[in-house]
């Protein structure tokens, strides 16, 4: 189960990273690429946005399972059952996203044209407020509910049994759960403030130019931490890293320094056999 939502997650991370560069072009010039594309590439952002946000809480809830919960996790875990909660966190993400898909148009603004989201008349504020709180509880307030929990419970089985690699857990759990509000939090505070300017007393032209610049710096850190997942995730994990290495011994480095012995012999064969069934489970029990 949790290879699903690793593979899932780094499909969300690719997703949420392939409409960038269009919005990069568009930031520096002007939308050029009709409004079909504008659409289409609006929805697969809010979708790679959401989808991440979402398979990181799965991956919480799966190591607060496999950890508080071990005699459960060992039927609830299972491959289906991994499938069945990506393909419905999918159907979420689509669902989260429709109103940028829906919204988004293209529209010429004095000399240049804009890729912007157009809502229907009388009703702009409304649904912008309401699109931005929805963002924020989807994105920032239910994860950070979950996530507390999740970590407070696991922290507390962690350190009730003896374990030598619990410490390496622990700090794993900190990693994940700092990590992720550190870069998105910024962010989904700074549009709030932005969207509800006259509840937070700054709807002077000076605050308002302010918070543009600050939503412009604040979401470039945030996209940053798509880039940051495989490293919190996979490189971090000791399997993984034994994996790689064996990996580029034996298919790589093999081809590239064939002269060199100590590529060959019962060294690789060494590393290779650190690797059990056993070891597995009990480094996915600890979320490693």
């Amino acid at each position: 189960m949790t290879d699903i939502y690793l593979l899932n997650l780094a499909i969300s991370d690719l997703l949420f990273i392939l409409s960038l560069p269009f919005w990069a072009y568009y930031a520096a010039r002007e939308w050029d690429f009709g409004n079909a594309m504008c659409k289409i590439l609006s929805g697969v952002y809010y979708a790679g946005f959401y989808s991440g946000i979402f398979f990181i809480i799965l991956l919480t809830i799966d190591r607060y399972l496999a950890i508080v919960h071990a005699v459960f996790a060992l039927k609830a875990r299972t491959i289906a059952h991994g499938i069945f909660t990506s393909v419905f966190i999918w159907v979420l993400a689509i669902l989260a996203s429709l109103p940028g898909f829906i919204f988004h148009s293209v529209q010429k603004e004095g000399a240049h044209w804009t890729c912007s989201p157009h809502y229907p008349s009388g009703y702009e504020i409304k649904w912008k407020q309401f699109l931005i709180l929805k963002m924020n509880i989807l994105g920032l307030f239910i994860p950070l509910v979950i996530m507390i929990f999740c970590y407070a419970e696991i922290i507390k089985t962690l350190l009730r049994c003896r374990n030598e690699k619990k410490h390496k857990a622990v700090r794993l759990i900190f990693i994940i759960m700092i990590v992720y509000f550190l870069f998105w939090t910024p962010f989904s505070i700074v549009v709030l403030m932005y969207t509800f300017q006259d509840s937070f007393f700054l709807s002077n032209c000076d605050s308002s130019s302010q918070l543009e610049l600050a939503i412009q710096v604040t979401e470039a850190v945030a996209m940053i931490h798509c880039c940051i997942n495989p490293v919190i995730y996979a490189f971090v994990g000791e399997k993984f890293r034994k994996y790689l290495y064996t990996f580029f011994r034996k298919y790589i480095a093999i081809y590239l320094c064939k002269r060199c012995p100590a590529l060959h012999g019962d060294k690789l064969e060494r590393v290779s056999s650190t690797y059990t069934p056993s070891t597995a489970e009990h480094d996915i029990s600890i979320g490693l």
